[in-house]
């Protein structure tokens, strides 16, 4: 699926690398040769872009085989400890599946802004891959999980009304990422990602790339400082309630082909899973509490009023939100600097102001564009609302509706990222692991 995506979309990219013909000139003018200033890198080979998929393919492949075939926590580890060092030290945490959501949200908003195929490569594969074997992905492929996985040596249980909370969070900052970038105006969730910092402080990897030469905002290594030393007692913080990736590949899970299982064969009630699981993905016997119609039908009543309110609250944002944009807030200061004219005040233009001022353009001009943008906010509004009210109303409804009869100790694939460590405690796992069963396997 996801390279049936990718080839499709090759065409379309290929395409709007050239949109005009180059004009011809008939005096005897020649174009400049383009080069690159001394001093400064030149663009990355694209071999290496196509590189950086093959590997991704092949970790994906990698992960999936050790979890779902040899079931081994201990090569799913190594795979881990692997894709930390390539896509996060090695390539400084970019390209980052997790950002490309900002990228595939412009390109679908804004027809000149051309994707790269291998951006959207790293959108496309991981999602497939989920809906395949789960979320393999994020078991050791995502260098935000591993390095997250690595340091949760003392995982503790988190109360499971406090996890269903911050869970969605990650549906907040999804919506929020998808308006900002498809407005044109921020990546938010490659701005404020609390590990690229960690990645990228590792310059003699690059020495001549000045983008891996130094690390993030100080504010930021911070925060993702908060974020590790929190990992050490609470199983990858960020994954479970922040990350916009993982929040659809929550809702990708449950539909996976082949699926990650706590044990070889059958269950037999021990418990030690549930108390390995750092995640909170394994769920207990539960009876079958009974779903009413009147409970659906009033939860679907909430869902709907709770979708037009946050809705309407996310279309009053269109102001606040809409200042985060370049045109917006040039478009501000041209505008402030004209009423101070106007009051025979004496001002000197921000540099923002200076900047419109050297383009030529008209005032008018600006301002119709920078309206153009709070529009598109008011409706992107909508929309951010809209799904947030969503995502609230269908969270109420799985809480309160009541569960189907299971007997046997189960995983919730929503939540499992496939780490492996029930794998090690399930006793008929360990059985089927032992030097006797292999060597009866063998004779057989």
């Amino acid at each position: 699926m996801a390279l049936a995506l990718v080839v499709l979309c090759a065409g379309v990219v290929q395409a709007a690398e050239q949109k005009f013909a180059l004009p011809k000139f008939s005096n005897g003018y020649e174009r400049p040769a383009v080069g690159i200033p001394e001093g400064v890198p030149g663009p990355r080979p694209a071999i290496l872009d196509y590189t950086d998929v093959a590997v991704l393919l092949a970790a994906i492949a990698a992960a999936a085989f050790m979890a779902l075939v040899v079931r081994s926590r201990r090569w799913i580890w190594v795979i881990s400890l692997a894709s930390l060092v390539y896509f996060g030290f090695w390539r400084a945490g970019c390209i980052c599946s997790v950002g490309s959501i900002q990228d595939v949200a412009l390109a679908l908003a804004d027809k000149t802004y051309i994707i790269p195929l291998s951006v959207l490569a790293f959108f496309a594969v991981p999602l497939a891959a989920t809906i395949l074997t789960g979320r393999t992905f994020c078991s050791s492929v995502c260098p935000l999980g591993a390095i997250q996985d690595l340091v949760a040596v003392r995982p503790v249980e988190v109360p499971k009304a406090v996890d269903h909370s911050l869970g969605l969070l990650a549906y907040v900052y999804l919506g929020a990422g998808v308006l900002f970038a498809a407005t044109g105006s921020l990546f938010l969730i490659c701005q404020y990602d609390p590990f690229v910092s960690f990645f990228r402080l590792v310059p003699l990897l690059h020495p001549s790339e000045t983008m891996y030469a130094s690390a993030g905002s100080a504010g930021m290594l911070l925060v993702g400082g908060v974020f590790l030393a929190a990992g050490i007692f609470i199983g990858r913080p960020y994954c479970r309630w922040l990350c916009p990736y993982g929040a659809i590949m929550r809702l990708l899970a449950p539909l996976a082909i082949f699926k990650t299982t706590i044990t070889p064969d059958k269950c037999v009630g021990c418990r030690l899973c549930e108390n390995a699981c750092p995640y909170g993905a394994i769920e207990p016997p539960t009876p079958d509490t009974g779903r009413s119609p009147a409970v659906l039908a009033a939860l679907a009543a909430v869902t709907l009023a709770l979708v037009a309110g946050l809705g309407f609250a996310g279309s009053q944002l269109a102001g606040p939100f809409s200042r985060m944009n370049y045109t917006v807030q040039q478009a501000q200061e041209v505008r402030a600097e004209e009423i101070a004219q106007e009051a025979g005040q004496d001002v000197t233009p921000a540099d923002i102001a200076k900047a419109f001022e050297g383009t030529g353009r008209k005032k008018a001009d600006l301002y119709k564009d920078a309206a153009a943008v709070r529009d598109r906010f008011v409706i992107g509004g909508w929309f951010f609302g809209g799904l947030v009210g969503l995502v609230f109303g269908a969270k109420l409804l799985r809480l309160a509706w009541g569960n189907r009869e299971h007997k046997d100790f189960r995983i919730n694939h929503a939540k499992c990222v496939s780490c492996g460590r029930c794998f090690a405690t399930c006793p008929r796992s360990r059985l089927k692991t032992s030097p006797a069963a292999k060597a009866k396997g063998e004779a057989a």
